[in-house]
């Protein structure tokens, strides 16, 4: 936690300075005031002094503004600078988990990244701006009326002594047993998270198998156990507050008690006694604030235990410190006995692959599911290293390059269709910033998307809700298609691209493709023999290794697997 602060709050340095300024001197002000309501009980109401009643009472007047104005500067520093702090951490967690490769995605998880960019930095961000304020008026409060409590009258003084220590142990148990349950509520709220957003995302699933009913029970497992864990901890901190107040009752039942046998044998005058009372009740009051703290130290503390563990993850992709400047040949692709290994797997995905793809060819790859085809064309644009071999980019490994200039050269259409909230015109610009309308035109004709863009309401400016969920499945290819085409690429990765795509479109695609990206490297992974039969080479994978290398009809003569392949989606005659 006070790494994060250290850290995170160093651009608003000046701005914490003048928090812990006010918050003193309101401090003071409050301690000096029952000094002075002292003196006017005992000489100006008892002595019947009305000008020293006046006087003083005008002093006390001008403390309490200057106090009070303190108090409410102090706050509104302490909330911009949490707030500003809120702000620094989270673009630094955003932008540090935008650095991480797949791996470190699957290691935390999609749905606790997002707890943990929300919900707990705002946990951090209001226990800072409680950390402010109370940092510096709890001690300075509960020292300095310790101070002025035996500066009044030091005979009732042991009462302090006494009452102290039980506040500090009943803290000491609240605390200490509020941090494993916090922890312990921060991990539910993440299962949870996670329930909702699968339920969300696969609702169509669930509503097409008609298990509404077990998700619903599944939600309900979810959030029982969260309100399971959030019953103890607001059992155990609402009890706090009661015995809290029990402990200041009776210390205040003490004081009067003992201070009116004081008073009666004139020992004591009646404004000291009023005086001592408000020095313990502030005492109290420090204590009080501690435990408040005692009641967001714990779960703040576990949000920035899980906020440092984004933070200290540290990419398994990193850029070379002398990245290397790729050389005439473009778009160029070589693999040299590649073997990959998924994080935890007991067998590679891709063991001892050797292929090559040259510039202005088609290569694809065909295999049945599970082969490693992803995993294959994952280590192109990098998103893991190989563990053992080279992928090489130009001649040169791609570990030797930079991201940005590797992935510069890619244009990459992903398994899975996926479109950002905005119109068309910006989820095709998306591959290329500066492109003109004209060539995100372009690119929709080759993309073969035009057609049914033009039909929409308002044709390119129309707007595509959250994830493309107003499109079909073949209309986010076909717009995933074209992001990568403006892009102009020397290399093209089409990843299982086209599976939503009916036969005929698909074969104009293909057409227009080949046409289109003349002079760069073409890479398509499918399904489909009838998408990769006209490939200048296709590979043929089987768990993870290469079975076959030839164009399809030299396969259909040497490869047993791509003729099962074959024979599984067409007839003897269409094979013939």
């Amino acid at each position: 936690m006070l790494k994060l602060m250290t850290t995170y709050l160093k651009p608003y340095r000046r701005l914490v300075t003048w928090v812990l300024v006010l918050t003193f001197l309101q401090t003071l002000s409050s301690l000096y005031l029952p000094n002075l309501m002292s003196d006017i009980v005992d000489t100006g109401i008892i002595k019947g002094n009305i000008g020293y009643i006046v006087r003083i009472g005008g002093f006390m007047l001008v403390v309490t503004v200057l106090g009070g104005g303190g108090a409410v500067c102090a706050n509104l520093y302490a909330s911009k600078s949490s707030a500003g702090f809120g702000q620094i951490l989270r673009t630094r967690v955003f932008g540090h988990v935008t650095q991480f490769t797949l791996q470190e995605f699957d290691q935390i998880g999609t749905s606790s990244l997002i707890v943990r960019t929300n919900n707990d930095i705002m946990q951090v961000q209001q226990l800072v701006n409680m950390m402010l304020r109370m940092m510096v008026i709890a001690p300075l409060t509960a020292i300095g009326g310790i101070i002025m409590a035996v500066y009044t009258d030091a005979s009732l003084s042991w009462i302090i002594v006494v009452v102290m220590p039980v506040l500090g142990l009943v803290i000491y148990l609240v605390l200490g047993n509020g941090i494993a349950l916090f922890r312990a509520m921060q991990t539910k709220v993440d299962n949870l998270n996670r329930v909702v957003r699968e339920n969300l995302s696969g609702v169509r699933v669930i509503r097409s198998f008609n298990r509404t009913e077990d998700e619903i029970d599944r939600f309900d497992g979810a959030n029982q156990g969260l309100t399971d864990v959030s019953v103890r901890v607001y059992k155990m901190m609402a009890a706090l507050m009661p015995l809290m107040m029990v402990i200041i009752n009776l210390s205040t039942i003490a004081i009067v008690w003992f201070g009116s046998l004081r008073v009666n044998s004139g020992q004591l005058q009646i404004g000291s006694l009023m005086a001592f009372i408000q020095y313990v009740m502030q005492i109290m009051f420090a204590v009080m604030m501690v435990s408040m703290m005692a009641f967001m130290i714990p779960r703040g503390q576990a949000s920035a235990a899980r906020i440092n563990e984004v933070l200290a993850i540290r990419p398994q992709v990193t850029d070379p410190d002398n990245p290397l400047v790729p050389g005439q040949v473009r778009g160029l692709v070589e693999f040299q006995h590649v073997t990959f290994s998924y994080p935890g797997a007991e067998e590679p995905a891709i063991a001892d692959v050797s292929f090559t793809m040259r510039p202005g060819e088609t290569t694809a790859i065909i295999g049945g599911t599970g082969s490693g085809k992803t995993a294959l064309v994952s280590l192109i644009p990098r998103f893991y290293d190989v563990d053992r071999g080279s992928v090489r980019v130009d001649g040169i490994d791609v570990r030797d390059l930079s991201q940005t200039a590797l992935r510069a050269k890619i244009g990459f259409v992903p398994q899975r269709a996926t479109l950002f909230t905005g119109s068309v015109t910006d989820n095709i610009r998306y591959g290329k910033e500066d492109a003109s309308d004209a060539m995100v035109r372009h690119a929709a004709d080759v993309a073969q998307a035009t057609d049914f863009v033009l039909e929409l309401p308002q044709g390119f400016p129309s707007m595509i809700s959250q994830g493309g969920s107003n499109l079909s499945g073949g209309q986010r290819q076909r717009l995933s298609i074209a992001r990568a085409i403006v892009r102009n690429p020397e290399i093209y990765i089409f990843d299982d691209s086209f599976s939503a795509l009916d036969y005929r479109t698909e074969r104009d695609l293909r057409h227009a493709l080949k046409q289109e990206l003349q002079g760069a490297s073409l890479l398509i992974v499918a399904q489909r023999v009838s998408t990769v039969m006209e490939a200048d080479q296709i590979i043929v994978l089987e768990e993870g290794r290469i079975v076959g290398v030839g164009t399809h009809a030299a396969l259909l003569e040497s490869s047993h697997v791509y003729k099962e392949i074959v024979a599984s989606q067409r007839s003897e005659e269409e094979t013939a």
